[in-house]
């Protein structure tokens, strides 16, 4: 294996593109050296956590720009990003353990492209975005265009993600997510819930809601969005909403659950975790 530290993600991009055979990056490394120990060893391995910029939360237009390699742990102890994002910090302390979220990234599990993964649907939820650098130039992404199947993403040979943005949070808003696994914690979702929503006064004005582990790849439930917008999240509404979740994606059966299961679990997902960021949204900001 051909370890390359490269000083800029332009030479990062530079690099990939002169590689051959199997190529991978490193921010995190969690899934990675999983894959290593199992005899899965790239033939090009392009560290990216020493380029300026890699490890940094900043600010940005009223937004949020993530490094690549920037951990959960930071993700989940900062103050700004659980005021504005709570539902996304919540979702991100999910990823494994205490001592993975110590390297685990939001990109890394993004890339990884499980469709039972936790920050995912959180991140399209509220409309967050990623960088692409590639021979190209650069690109701004929607989240939930990048994975494209089970381990599976539209990113092109010598592209590489170089930030996570999530935009302004507004006035009057508030997001959540919550999951469903057999055991009380580090296991796989069964399914996910996320909504990220916008209020004025009591009626919801806009909202977004995503769904993990009821199809290939996460999804936004649009059928679902439209049954809290111009509510005031009532009976009527929260049903409606259920029954839009229920509805949604191609769930399967296997030992973690069946698809009717699955199913069921979204609609009270989506119910209970509307109600959490409804609630969040008419807190003061």
């Amino acid at each position: 294996m051909q370890y390359l530290k490269p000083a800029s993600f332009e030479e990062a991009v530079a690099m990939a593109g002169e590689a051959h055979g199997d190529v991978r990056f490193l921010a995190g490394g969690t899934d990675l050296l999983v894959r290593m120990r199992m005899g899965r060893v790239p033939d090009v391995l392009i560290d990216l956590k020493h380029i300026p910029g890699a490890r940094d939360i900043v600010c940005e237009g009223g937004g949020w720009r993530i490094g690549v390699a920037v951990p959960g742990a930071e993700l989940t102890e900062h103050a700004g990003l659980r005021a504005d994002w709570p539902g996304v910090v919540e979702a991100i302390g999910l990823i494994g353990s205490t001592q993975v979220q110590g390297r685990a990234t939001p990109v890394g599990n993004l890339m990884n492209a499980s469709p039972a993964a936790d920050s995912v649907p959180a991140l399209i939820a509220a409309g967050a975005e990623v960088e692409v650098l590639g021979p190209k130039g650069a690109r701004r992404v929607a989240v939930g265009d990048i994975p494209t199947g089970p381990g599976q993403t539209s990113l092109a040979q010598g592209e590489v993600i170089s930030a996570l943005y999530l935009p302004p949070r507004g006035a009057h808003g508030g997001d959540a997510y919550q999951r469903f696994i057999p055991r009380t914690e580090m296991d796989i979702a069964v399914v996910g819930c996320a909504v990220s929503l916008s209020r004025d006064g009591d009626v919801i004005t806009e909202a977004r809601v995503a769904l993990g582990a009821m199809a290939p790849t996460a999804l936004m439930v649009e059928e679902a969005a439209a049954a809290l917008e111009g509510t005031t999240l009532g009976g009527e509404a929260l049903a409606a909403l259920g029954e839009a979740a229920s509805a949604a994606g191609e769930p399967i059966d296997d030992k973690r659950g069946t698809a009717k299961f699955r199913r069921h679990v979204a609609g009270v997902l989506a119910r209970r975790v509307a109600l959490v960021a409804y609630e969040r949204a008419g807190g003061a900001k």
